[in-house]
Parts: C-alpha cells; structure tokens; sequence
C-alpha cells in the first residue's frame, strides 16, 4: 500500500468518523434531513473504506450510488431543506422527511441507470452543487447579519472548497494524480469532513441567534 493510499484511508476514516457524530448530533435536534444526509455520507465512506482496504466491489457499488445520491439530490436538495429550519423556519412532517429520501432516491437510480443520462450527468452534478452554493451564499450572510461573523467565514471556506470538488470532480486531473485519483479523493474527503463539522455549529449558531432575537424582542405594551 502507497503512501497516497494511506493518506486516502485516513481521510475517509475522518469523513466517516465526523459524518457519523454529527449526524446523530442532528438526530437529536430532531432535524431528520440533515441526520440520515450525514448519515448516507458516513455509509458512503465507510464502503468505500472497505473497497480501498480490501477491494470489495459491492461496497464500491453502493458507495457509488450513495456518492451520486449525494451529489445529485442528498446535498443540494435535501441537506437544503434541512438548514431552511433555522433560516426559512421550515419544518417538514415526517411523512414529508420520508417523500424527500425516497424521491431522491428514487431520481438517483434514474441517474446512475439510465443510459441516456450518463453523459450529461457531470454537468448536472456540477449545476446541483451549484446550487447548494448559492444557498450557503445566502446561509452565510445570515450568519454574518447574526453576528456571528467566525461561522459566516467557515460556511464560505465550505461554499469555495465543496464547490471547487464539484467542479474538478469529473472535469480535471490533479496534475500528478495517478489514474484512481488518490490525491483527488483525498481533498475530497477532507472536504467533506469540514463541511460536516462547520455546517452543524454553523447551524446551531444561527439556532442560537435566532433564539436570541425571540428572547429580547419587546414585550407588547398592555392596555
């Protein structure tokens, strides 16, 4: 095993293990969306852990369909709809959870099976996650107009460096990458990892923000 594998290996092992913990932290919000996304995330990685250590093709499979779920739907519409509780105050049924996954998931097998879409496919990948960046643009000044400006940061290293992957991810070589792309998956992961981590104090600052304007807003006067 080379060295860039190895680093490989630990970076997935990182995007496992900070999917995991704040996946479940948002379970216990109550915020479904973004819980089992991070979760698929965690189910992702670990697959593809087991293919890289052991080359288990089955688990490369399912972390391919679980890759495109991400990329195509999981992040850009679901993970959306998640972070609209503490900036839309949206908060969907969980019979309305259960038609987001399985709408998305149904639209993946579309998009992974379907032979007329294979070549537009990376566009669409690109133009879905363009999307989920237009929204943490926005998600970003909410931070900042809360004041909480350290986080409105963090969201925009996540806006830059998730959508700078996206945009690599089928369309460019790392020069000195080899044909797996090790390096490439590698940053890739790193990524990720952040955008797990800073996505849920992010979101649980703007909580807090708004929680605080409820809090100081002036009483009605009594009559």
């Amino acid at each position: 095993m080379d060295r860039n594998l190895y680093l490989l290996c630990l970076a997935m092992f990182v995007l496992v293990v900070t999917s995991l913990i704040h996946g479940l932290k948002f379970l216990r919000k109550g915020n479904y969306l973004l819980g089992f996304e991070w979760l698929i995330v965690t189910f992702s990685a670990s697959n593809f852990l087991l293919f890289a250590l052991g080359g288990v093709q089955f688990s490369y499979q399912i972390s391919y369909f679980c890759d495109a779920f991400s990329r195509g739907f999981g992040i850009p519409v679901i993970a959306v709809a998640g972070l609209m509780a503490v900036t839309h105050r949206y908060k969907p049924s969980i019979l309305m959870d259960i038609v987001f996954f399985a709408g998305a998931i149904a639209a993946t097998v579309v998009l992974v099976a379907v032979d007329a879409v294979a070549q537009p496919r990376p566009y669409f990948y690109v133009v879905a996650w363009s999307v989920f960046s237009v929204y943490l643009a926005w998600f970003a000044w909410k931070l900042l107009s809360a004041g909480e400006g350290r986080h409105a940061f963090g969201v925009s290293v996540v806006l830059v460096t998730t959508q700078a992957i996206a945009c690599v991810y089928d369309f460019y070589k790392i020069p000195g990458d080899d044909e797996q792309h090790l390096i490439f998956f590698t940053l890739a992961c790193l990524t990720w990892s952040l955008m797990c981590v800073e996505m849920y104090y992010a979101y649980c600052a703007l909580e807090r923000a708004k929680k605080n304007q409820v809090s100081l807003a002036p009483m009605p006067a009594l009559r």
